[in-house]
């Protein structure tokens, strides 16, 4: 990796705070947030997709119309009134921009598509719209699965309508009955299954109602991000978040021409870096924080008790499986089942060849490939590496294979420009959205841009990673909860706890699973840990939580074809848990007995996340404790009433317990990023502190050139073995004051005992802002 230090971003954003907009939480209500954001401590509003997406949209990836603000959000006025809001605040605006995919569920509602529909090639927007018109006609999955479904199609009001959908009909074609009509557009209604294998348009993922968009044509960049980039001109918007740019052709021409034509604005991407992977040398500030994410998560994690937990997985399912094996049956399944139309179309690409070989040949290539895409100059390694691995497994194919990864390696070949789509697709497919729900030997780890096959990031593995990006990427985001992730903060905390008791946890699952028996062992084992991580948590939540996961991991039951026996097990087993007392008393007890540890581990995540080198974004509502689960379970309603009172109580001099209300949490969360807010040359560094002494492995400490960040780790083995003991900390300057209880500490040297007495966690600045200044 480079040495070579990046410049600061022109706008700088100090912090972020990241609020769903979506209709029922529009921009009014979310103007209604400065005062509180300002006295939160945060320097920008991060906000989701504001344009115009298909109505009731709940999260606004699906835009149908790139030239307005969403009128279900409050629309232009609404947004200005937010802006002068935000503005009156002192504060700024990042927004959330989705440059890859259009939505198309509702093709009226979006006057692009309705045209492609209508005037098929001859459309002036058929560019915009990565559509294989070589292979015939526009297919659209919309049918019921039945031969007859055609039937109910209908004509209405100049429209072609089957149910609730409508679609256009071309000029000169009206006439006769529905299915003649059909017969004669640009279009043809298919069936959902036959889309998933025939599509002729590319798609976000595997989600036929999200269809590609061309971004690579200046023309069609210039109005997909016209709107967008009017807030910049006009200084209304200081940061863009670029949404999916693996997905794009050529995401370092596109990150080139955005940064182009907003050259002030803070630009991070959700470009997710397996472990170890470097992000691309591009004109952006850095990530969306998945790295980060994954880094101090691992701190909580104790090493040690892989072992322990890779014994109870074999014990509890009947076999053992490894992760890469694992990964690379469901990538291979996500490239031949779920993304079989974009297999297909990249097969068609090498005509010379048998194409079911071709198939095969990439679909293991794809399985094989060791991150989400390969770019210049690590790119050709990754191919190489899976190439390898693919021969490996498929010696049959080793002429074919040698003869696809020719054409990969031409850059001048339309199959190296789709092949990386693909293995972007294929990687959060296969892994983010079916692996995770599979791979249950210890779910704290199954979280997006993490490495569950990498038990816990040791401390000096973490100091390595934040003295690198405090060097390299100073300026990208730090998170620990996003609308993606599998599992809130605060969920993931305290089943990190359960890495402190592996033998208590292993008896104590194991006699819950054989009262309580499910069909699939693998996945109860998750359902398990995922009870006990977030309890208490509503009944018709944690229903919820399991038939999606289930269905993800598409081992018992599947999105494609549900099996009513084995999901109506797994309801009867949620419902057991509130209904049988004594299992209800059981579950409730241990959660209970991890709990407090678990807010250590909360607590020490979040100021590490929060003081470390980046931009730290807060995601709605996590200010205080939060037990969310996968959406939409995390974009629930946030109770920001109770957050200001709670703040109000903490400015007037408070200093809470750490307690169920989390009002500790927040006081961590308030007084961080106040600080960084306040005193930003406190945080131009990057130094570890190590503790000396018996205990000195449980902290993690950091100077970050002039604050002082310390967090407990491991806190039940700390407490085993007696505590801190004479642990000390050397600081920087001779008097610095712990933000969070206000005491004052003289000297160079400092006992953890004492500075960690009332809170697991401490932050210290400076007394006197002349030591600060030397």
């Amino acid at each position: 990796m480079p040495d070579t230090p990046r410049p600061e971003p022109t706008t700088r954003v100090g912090s972020t705070y990241r609020v769903q907009v979506r209709p029922g939480f529009d921009l009014d209500a979310t103007a209604a947030l400065a005062d509180y954001l300002r006295d939160l401590g945060v320097s920008h509003l991060y906000s989701a997709p504001l344009l115009t997406a298909t109505p009731g949209s709940e999260h606004g990836y699906d835009v149908v119309d790139h030239r307005s603000v969403n009128p279900e959000l409050g629309g232009e006025a609404g947004r200005r009134r937010l802006v002068a809001a935000l503005r009156a605040a002192g504060l700024g605006l990042v927004v959330d921009i989705v440059p890859n995919h259009a939505g198309v569920a509702r093709p009226a509602a979006n006057p692009a598509w309705w045209d492609v529909l209508r005037a098929g090639r001859a459309s002036a927007y058929a560019p915009w719209f990565d559509i294989d018109w070589d292979r015939g006609r526009l297919l659209l999955p919309v049918l019921a699965d039945t031969p007859d479904a055609l039937d109910d199609l209908k004509i209405a009001d100049g429209e072609l309508r089957y149910h609730e959908h409508r679609f256009p009909i071309a000029d000169g074609t009206g006439d006769g009955t529905p299915r003649e009509v059909h017969d004669r557009q640009h279009y043809e209604l298919v069936d959902w299954r036959r889309g998933d294998a025939e599509l002729t348009y590319r798609r976000f993922f595997a989600v036929s109602d999200l269809a590609g968009l061309r971004v690579e044509d200046p023309e069609v960049f210039a109005a997909t991000h016209a709107e967008i980039l009017r807030w910049a001109d006009a200084g209304d918007l200081d940061g863009i978040r670029v949404d999916h740019p693996d997905g794009l052709r050529d995401p370092a021409g596109y990150l080139a021409r955005l940064r182009a034509a907003a050259p002030d604005a803070w630009l991070v991407v959700e470009k997710i870096l397996e472990y170890g992977e470097e992000l691309p040398d591009w004109p952006v500030d850095g990530t969306t924080g998945y790295d980060a994410l994954a880094a101090v998560g691992g701190l909580f994690v104790d090493p040690d008790a892989e072992g322990d937990f890779t014994a109870l997985d074999g014990r509890l399912t009947g076999r053992h499986t490894s992760w890469q094996d694992l990964t690379h049956d469901t990538k291979r399944e996500a490239a031949t089942r779920l993304l079989a139309a974009e297999l297909s179309r990249l097969a068609a690409l090498v005509p010379e060849l048998p194409t079911e070989q071709v198939r095969a040949s990439l679909a293991e290539l794809a399985a094989a490939f060791g991150v989400y895409r390969g770019y210049p100059p690590q790119g050709a390694r990754h191919l190489a590496a899976a190439r390898a691995e693919a021969g490996r497994r498929c010696p049959d194919l080793t002429a074919v294979l040698d003869a696809v990864t020719a054409r990969l390696r031409d850059p001048g070949h339309e199959l190296a420009a789709r092949f990386p789509q693909l293995t972007g697709a294929v990687m959060a497919k296969g892994v983010e959205d079916t692996a995770y729900y599979r791979w249950s030997r210890f779910v704290a780890l199954n979280e997006v841009g993490g490495s569950p096959a990498h038990f816990g990031t040791p401390p000096a593995e973490f100091h390595r990673f934040a003295t690198a990006r405090q060097v390299r990427w100073p300026a990208s985001m730090t998170t620990l909860s996003t609308h993606d992730t599998k599992r809130g903060e605060d969920v993931r905390a305290r089943l990190a706890v359960l890495s402190e008791l592996p033998g208590r946890w292993a008896e104590q699952v194991a006699e819950w699973m054989s009262r309580a028996p499910l069909a699939d062992p693998a996945f109860a084992h998750l359902l398990w840990q995922t009870a006990v991580g977030a309890w208490p948590v509503g009944r018709e939540r944690l229903h919820a939580y399991v038939e999606k996961a289930a269905r993800e991991a598409s081992v018992s039951t599947s999105w494609a074809d549900p099996a009513p026996a084995f999901e109506g097990q797994l309801h009867a087993l949620v419902d057991r848990m509130y209904d049988d007392p004594e299992l209800h008393a059981e579950i409730t007890a241990f959660a209970e007995g991890i709990t407090p540890a678990g807010w250590s581990n909360s607590l020490g995540q979040k100021l590490v996340q929060l003081a470390m080198p980046g931009v730290p974004d807060t995601y709605q509502g996590t200010e205080l404790w939060e037990n969310s689960l996968v959406d939409p379970d995390n974009r629930r309603p946030v109770d920001f009433a109770v957050r200001r009172e709670l703040l109000a109580r903490l400015d007037a001099g408070e200093r809470p317990a750490v307690a169920a209300d989390g009002a500790a949490k927040l006081l961590v969360v308030s007084r961080t990023l106040r600080l960084r807010r306040d005193r930003p040359e406190l945080f131009t560094g990057y130094r570890p502190l190590p503790a000396h002494g018996p205990a000195g492995a449980h902290a993690v400490a950091f100077d970050r050139g002039g604050a002082v960040a310390v967090a407990t780790r491991l806190p039940l083995r700390l407490a085993r073995a007696g505590g801190w003991r004479g642990t000390s900390l050397s600081l920087p300057v001779h008097r610095m004051t712990d933000l969070f209880t206000g005491r004052v500490y003289s000297g160079s040297e400092l006992l953890l005992d004492d500075l960690l007495s009332t809170y697991p966690v401490a932050l210290l600045a400076p007394t006197d802002p002349v030591e600060a200044a030397a």
